[in-house]
């Protein structure tokens, strides 16, 4: 009875040895991953409260808090380029819980304009999608005297350097477009800085300034207040909201002109596949509310629907046009 019990327990310890080495060569089992968000995420903007990027942001962090069950909110650091903005991102959580709004000049434009740049953007973001963008249209007074966009070349031809448009600073949007058309058009014109925009389209508005491009966002309350005119969109088509209004080319301008502004989410480098695609899913989703798109006309936004490749090849072509008109035009902010 003894030999047999010994026998069985040889048996028994031999083959949970053979267990304990199979389990030995399978592969551990991975920790389940948590569930992203696990606390508050912060979206920094560069923008200031009030403004209609800073309503998008808003808009997307109340439909992220319903998403997540986390709380999400906004932080406006205004000023300084965006680099206050920026500076916050990067000194903040690499995980995903802070996330960040920056236009087309910061991640396109930028890399042009300074030769030293607090960040960069090949390694500080990964630009996720857009959130909305917006054409730009050729604002004068109601009573101006032009009333083509071909009125506005000709003059300019005929009176070197003598017609003067304004924006709010040098590398903006604005600016920028302006100097482009100003090389599609082969023409020499004097651009005004002024401290805001409520100055600038008030002076269009009086006649100081010949012409602003502006979006429906800037120059839109004055333009319903019947004291600005919309000449043209620099847009491919006619814009949604103003169906009256005709395009550049058809104004009598060059062919395929477009100046265009535009917001993005980015995030840090590096963050898994899995948080990226969450963040990115939900966003377009709360972005395709109707509530959301109906806010979005009053701010003079389109949704701006694209893939990650189609978006990053978009970003890398406004990256070149930006950059050439830039050396064309000899500009540089250091």
């Amino acid at each position: 009875m003894n030999h047999t019990s010994k026998k069985t327990t040889r048996r028994g310890a031999g083959i949970a040895a053979l267990a304990l080495a199979a389990a030995a060569l399978l592969p551990a089992a991975a920790p389940a991953q948590q569930a992203f968000p696990t606390k508050p995420v912060r979206i920094i903007t560069p923008f200031p409260v009030g403004g209609g990027p800073d309503g998008v942001a808003r808009l997307v962090a109340d439909k992220l808090s319903r998403a997540w069950g986390q709380p999400v909110v906004v932080e406006n650091r205004p000023g300084g380029n965006g680099f206050i903005a920026i500076d916050a991102f990067k000194r903040g959580a690499k995980d995903g819980h802070d996330i960040i709004v920056l236009d087309n000049v910061h991640l396109a434009a930028y890399p042009a304009l300074f030769k030293k740049l607090p960040y960069d953007t090949s390694k500080d973001f990964d630009a996720l999608l857009p959130l909305f963008k917006t054409y730009f249209f050729f604002t004068v007074a109601t009573n101006s005297k032009y009333k083509t966009v071909g009125d506005l070349i000709a003059d300019a031809k005929a009176n070197p350097g003598k017609l003067d448009y304004g924006s709010w600073s040098v590398g903006n949007p604005v600016h920028l477009g302006s100097e482009l058309f100003e090389s599609a058009t082969g023409t020499q014109m004097e651009h005004v800085i002024y401290k805001e925009t409520t100055q600038l389209y008030t002076s269009v508005a009086t006649g100081e300034l010949a012409f602003a491009l502006g979006s429906s966002a800037t120059a839109g309350p004055l333009q319903r207040a019947n004291k600005l005119r919309f000449l043209a969109a620099a847009a491919p088509q006619r814009v949604a909201a103003f169906p009256d209004v005709p395009t550049v080319a058809e104004s009598g301008g060059p062919k395929g002109f477009e100046v265009i502004g535009w917001n993005a989410i980015a995030v840090p480098r590096g963050l898994p596949a899995s948080v990226t695609e969450k963040i990115k899913r939900d966003i377009e989703k709360g972005l395709a509310e109707p509530d959301v798109l109906e806010k979005f006309k009053s701010f003079g936004y389109e949704p701006f629907p694209t893939t990650r490749p189609q978006f990053d090849e978009f970003v890398a072509s406004e990256t070149k046009r930006f950059t050439d008109v830039i050396r064309k035009a000899n500009v540089s902010l250091d």
